[in-house]
C-alpha cells in the first residue's frame, strides 16, 4: 500500500478547546476550520506533521462510534525534554501525570495531558540499559 497521509484523528466534545490547545502548546495550525472538524498541521518542523479534531457526534461517525476518545497516548519525541518540559509544565502549567525521568529502556519523558484526557508524552531518546540494548533492531540513540 503507498500511503500519501497518515495522521490521528481525535474524537470530541471540545472541539475548539482541543484545537487551541495544539495550537498554542505543539505548533499545529489549522489548515481547515468549521464547526464539527480541524484539520492541523506542523509545518516549521523538516516533516508536516498533521492532527486533526472531529466532534465525536457528527453524521461521518457511525452512530454507535460517536465516543470521546479512551486509552490514547501521543508521542513527541524531542531533542531537548528538559526543555520542553520547562516550557509545557513549568511555564505552561499544563498537568503533569507523570514526572519527569529516565527509563532503562533508553527514554527520558514526562507525561501530561490533553483537554479530552488523551495523554501526552515528551520523549528524549536516549541510550538504554545493557539489558535492553540487544532488544532493539536498529540504533535510535546517540552516545553522548
Amino acid at each position: 500500500m503507498l500511503v500519501n497521509g497518515f495522521y490521528p484523528v481525535i474524537l470530541t466534545e471540545k472541539l475548539e478547546e482541543s484545537s487551541n490547545f495544539y495550537d498554542m502548546h505543539f505548533g499545529f495550525r489549522p489548515v481547515f476550520k468549521s464547526d464539527w472538524y480541524v484539520s492541523l498541521k506542523m509545518n516549521e518542523n523538516p516533516f508536516p506533521y498533521e492532527l486533526a479534531i472531529i466532534d465525536r457526534s457528527h453524521k461521518t461517525i457511525p452512530s454507535n462510534y460517536r465516543k470521546v476518545v479512551q486509552g490514547l497516548i501521543l508521542n513527541f519525541e524531542v531533542d531537548n525534554v528538559d526543555d520542553e518540559y520547562e516550557r509545557l509544565i513549568l511555564s505552561g502549567n499544563l498537568p503533569i501525570v507523570q514526572d519527569i525521568k529516565d527509563e532503562e529502556f533508553g527514554q527520558r519523558h514526562f507525561i501530561t495531558s490533553d483537554p479530552n484526557g488523551i495523554l501526552i508524552d515528551v520523549i528524549q531518546i536516549i541510550p538504554p540499559d545493557e539489558t535492553y540494548r540487544s532488544q532493539f533492531n536498529e540504533k535510535i540513540w546517540s552516545e553522548k
